[in-house]
């Protein structure tokens, strides 16, 4: 693997009625290729706005954002958002085919992946069941399975697990990383559980108060494969979780304080 995403100079600017708010300031980053990237930030510092831009559903004010990853006719990016968006009127296994119909691949084959990927998760005895008939833990495995599923080269999630129980939520992240270290696919992730990121991740990006700029990247070294569990017993886990905190905390604060400089007003 020898490609990478570039991110170089990204800004965006929103207008608005009320005048114009700048929810990025310039981002100059580099995603190398099977690299799983976390990013944690204070509530409404362009995360998000980040993720769509890279994702190509937003246009940089100014900057672009280049791609030097092949992808050999597969898609080059998917999007996972926190939101299910699994088709309520398709049974799980037409949700978990539905991308490789829409590019094309024939019926027997495109089940037959997505069958391999429901039984990676466990939800193979579900194939002919419908996403009402789930609880929100296994629509979110039948999300997940659709966008593995697709075979894209890049994996863009925006908060994917948010909606969860905590005990779901483990189970969720486990059979994320047994997915994850089957394929090294390049990963956006965006979460506000820095336990989450530390755990996905290879690298943690904080981000600081709006207009979203990058304060600290932080490497995770702890070894591959990982266990949920036995990252939460590891010493290295809680001193990484530290230097995360000690670099977010002042910009929890900076939030805080504007909200109640804005309350008072």
């Amino acid at each position: 693997m020898s490609g990478e995403i570039r991110v170089r100079g990204v800004t965006k600017i929103f207008e608005g009625p009320h005048g114009d708010v700048q929810a990025l300031a310039p981002i100059d980053l580099t995603i190398a290729e099977g690299q799983f990237l976390c990013i944690v930030g204070p509530s409404g510092c362009g995360k998000t706005t980040l993720l769509r831009i890279i994702a190509g559903l937003a246009a940089p004010t100014e900057g672009e954002v280049d791609f030097s990853i092949e992808h050999d006719g597969k898609p080059l990016r998917s999007v996972v958002f926190q939101e299910q968006g699994i088709f309520p009127w398709m049974s799980v296994l037409q949700n978990t085919a539905f991308g490789l119909k829409v590019r094309g691949i024939g019926r027997a084959e495109r089940e037959r992946t997505a069958r391999a990927y429901l039984d990676m998760l466990g939800l193979t005895q579900f194939a002919d069941a419908y996403p009402r008939q789930l609880s929100g833990g296994m629509r979110q495995r039948v999300n997940i399975a659709r966008a593995f599923a697709n075979d894209p080269a890049i994996l863009l999630m925006d908060e994917p697990l948010a909606s969860l129980d905590e005990q779901t939520k483990l189970l969720v992240q486990e059979d994320l990383l047994r997915l994850w270290e089957g394929s090294h696919k390049t990963v956006v992730y965006i979460t506000h559980s820095l336990d989450e990121a530390i755990v996905l991740g290879d690298r943690v990006i904080v981000m600081t108060n709006r207009p979203g700029s990058i304060k600290s990247i932080v490497d995770i070294d702890l070894p591959r494969p990982r266990n949920v569990l036995d990252m939460h017993s590891n010493e290295n886990f809680f001193n990484i979780r530290s230097r995360i905190w000690t670099a977010l905390r002042e910009e929890v604060l900076t939030l805080r304080q504007r909200e109640i400089s804005s309350d008072v007003a």
